[in-house]
C-alpha cells in the first residue's frame, strides 16, 4: 500500500474531502508514522559496517554517502527497512528475518579476554570491595556528625584555601607544560611538556632534581604510583607519562631512561593514570580506545573500545573498581573494573572532555570540557547534579582535593624511666576534621588563563587565582593542603600556598 501523504487526500473527482474525514486521514497517517517509528526501534538490523553495507546493496540502496560515518549508515538502514516494511505490511516477518542475525551480531560486542584479564578483574574486585565497605563506614560515621561541627570543619578548611597565593613561578622546559602532578607525598613535583620531556622538581624549593628523557613527541599526561617516593624504592616504577610517540613509559627515580615501554596504541597517548593499587595503569589515546596495562608484567590487558572520537582522558576511582574515559566525542563513560560493563554514560556535554577527576566520597564526577563548563554527575542516580560555568574558555583540568593518609596518633617518646614524654608543641589531629576534609573541595583550570577554587557542597566559587600565561594546561593540590601548582602554555609552571 502506497504511503498516504496530504497531496493524496482529494477523491477521484476532484472534489476535497469533508473536514471530519481529513481529520481522520491526517490522524491515520501520524499514527502510521509512529507505529513505524515503534517498529523501527525494536528492528533487528546488524552492527557490523560491512554487513550493513551488503543490505543496503540488496535492497537497492546506496551503500555509502558523502560524509556518512558508520552509525548514520545504519540509522539510514533502519529508516529504509522500515519504510519498506510499512508499505509492505509485513514488518513482523522481515524482522524474523534477521532476527538469528542481530543475535549474532550483538555478541560481537563482547569479545574474549584473555586469562591475565580475567584475573586481574578477579585481583581489582578483591582490592576494591574492602576499600568500599571502610569508605561506606567512614561516610555513615560522618552522617552522624552535628551541624555545628561540620559547619566548623567547613569554616576551617575553606579559609585556608581563601588565602591561596601565587608564591612562585618557574621556567618548566621550552615548550608549554601539558601536566603537573604532585607526589603523594606532597614533595615533589611531577611535569609533563610537549618538548617531549618528563621533569621532577622538589617543592616549594621550585629545584630540579630529575630530568627523564625517552619521549620522541610531545607529553600529555604524567601520573604517580600511588606508593612513589613513599615506600617505593627509586629503582622501582615510580611514575608513568604518555606522549604523542603512542607510547606510555615507566620510570624510577634513579636514572634518566625508562624502566619501560609500553606499546600498542595507534596514536597520541593524552593521559595516563595509575590504578590506586599501583599494579595497573590506564592510558588514554587517539585511536578512540584507552587500555588497561599490567605494571608488573609490562602488558597490555584490555584495548577498551566505546568512544566515537578521539579518547582523551581517563581517571580511576579511589575505591579502584572504577574507570572512567572522556573524549572527544564529548561523551564520557565510567566502566566497572570486575565486569568491563558500562557503569553510566556521561552525556550532556556539547564540546570535547578534557578533563576528568572522582570526588573522594566515591559516587560523583566532576568533568570539564570545551563547552566552558563543569559537570558534577552523581554515580547513584546516574545523571548529571549541577553545571558550573566555570571558565571563559576551555576547562583544561579538574581535580578534586585528596588529603594524604596519616596516622591519628602521635608516637611516644620512649625514655629509659618507661614514662611517655607527649610533646607539647605537637598539636593533636582532630580525627573528624582528618576524615571529613578530603573531597570538599576541587581546582581547576581553563584556557582563560584563570585557576579557580569551588566547594564541593554547594559548588560555589571560593578564590580565583591568575597566571602570567593566556592558557593554563593543568592543575593539581598537594595532599598535605599546602601547596597548588598550574602548568600553562607560557613554558612554565606556578605554585600557590595558603601560607
Amino acid at each position: 500500500m502506497p504511503e498516504l501523504t496530504f497531496d493524496t487526500l482529494v477523491d477521484d473527482g476532484g472534489y476535497s474531502l469533508g473536514g471530519s474525514e481529513r481529520a481522520k486521514l491526517e490522524n491515520q497517517i501520524l499514527l502510521n508514522e509512529l507505529e513505524r517509528k515503534k517498529k523501527a526501534r525494536s528492528m533487528a538490523v546488524p552492527t557490523d559496517d560491512s554487513k550493513v553495507k551488503s543490505r543496503l546493496r540488496e535492497i537497492g540502496e546506496p551503500i555509502t554517502l558523502f560524509g556518512e560515518r558508520a552509525a548514520d549508515r545504519r540509522d539510514r538502514l533502519i529508516y529504509v527497512l522500515s519504510q519498506i516494511n510499512a508499505a509492505r505490511g509485513d514488518g513482523e516477518a522481515m524482522d524474523e528475518d534477521t532476527s538469528d542475525e542481530s543475535e549474532d551480531e550483538v555478541e560481537e560486542f563482547y569479545t574474549p579476554g584473555s586469562l591475565e584479564l580475567l584475573e586481574a578483574r578477579r585481583r581489582i574486585a578483591e582490592y576494591s570491595l574492602p576499600r568500599a565497605q571502610q569508605r561506606i563506614t567512614q561516610q555513615r560515621t560522618q552522617h552522624k556528625f552535628p551541624l555545628s561541627k561540620i559547619i566548623d570543619i567547613r569554616k576551617k578548611v575553606f579559609a585556608e584555601v581563601k588565602k591561596f597565593t601565587n608564591i612562585g613561578s618557574q621556567i618548566g622546559d621550552e615548550r608549554p607544560i601539558a601536566q603537573v602532578r604532585f607526589s603523594p607525598d606532597s614533595k615533589l613535583l611531577a611535569t609533563g611538556s610537549w618538548s617531549g620531556g618528563v621533569k621532577v622538581w622538589n617543592v616549594p624549593a621550585c629545584t630540579l632534581k630529575h630530568t627523564l628523557r625517552g619521549h620522541g613527541d610531545k607529553v600529555g599526561g604524567v601520573a604517580w604510583h600511588p606508593n612513589a617516593t613513599i615506600s617505593q624504592p627509586e629503582n622501582l616504577v615510580n611514575l608513568a607519562s604518555g606522549a604523542g610517540d603512542t607510547n606510555v613509559h615507566l620510570w624510577s627515580l634513579d636514572k634518566e631512561t625508562p624502566l619501560a615501554v609500553l606499546q600498542g596504541h595507534q596514536d597520541r597517548v593524552c593521559r595516563v593514570a595509575f590504578h590506586p593499587s599501583g599494579n595497573y595503569i590506564a592510558s588514554a589515546s587517539f585511536d578512540t580506545t584507552w587500555r588497561l596495562w599490567d605494571v608488573s608484567a609490562q602488558k597490555e590487558l584490555l584495548m577498551q573500545e566505546g568512544h566515537s572520537k578521539e579518547v582523551y582522558t581517563v581517571e580511576f576511582q579511589d575505591d579502584g573498581a572504577l574507570v572512567a574515559s572522556g573524549g572527544l566525542d564529548a561523551i564520557g563513560r565510567v566502566w566497572d573494573l570486575r565486569t568491563g560493563r558500562t557503569a553510566m554514560v556521561l552525556d550532556g556535554h556539547v564540546q570535547p572532555i578534557f578533563a576528568l577527576s572522582f570526588s573522594p566520597n566515591g559516587y560523583q564526577i566532576a568533568t570539564g570540557a570545551g563547552d566552558d563548563t563543569i559537570r558534577i554527575w552523581d554515580l547513584r542516580s546516574l545523571k548529571a547534579l549541577y553545571t558550573i560555568p566555570a571558565h571563559r574558555s576551555n576547562v583544561s583540568d579538574v581535580r578534586f582535593f585528596r588529603a594524604q593518609e596519616r596516622s591519628t596518633s602521635k608516637p611516644a617518646d620512649v625514655t629509659m624511666d618507661g614514662a611517655e614524654d607527649v610533646s607539647a608543641d605537637t598539636p593533636e589531629i582532630d580525627q573528624d576534621e582528618e576524615t571529613y576534609r578530603p573531597g570538599l573541595y576541587l581546582a581547576s583550570a581553563g584556557y582563560d588563563g584563570l585557576v579557580k577554587l569551588w566547594s564541593a557542597d554547594d559548588w560555589q566559587l571560593m578564590r580565583t587565582l591568575t597566571t602570567d600565561a593566556g592558557k593554563v594546561m593543568s592543575v593539581d593540590l598537594s595532599n598535605d593542603s599546602k601547596l597548588l601548582a598550574s602548568g600553562t602554555w607560557n613554558r612554565n609552571y606556578q605554585l600557590y600556598s595558603p601560607e
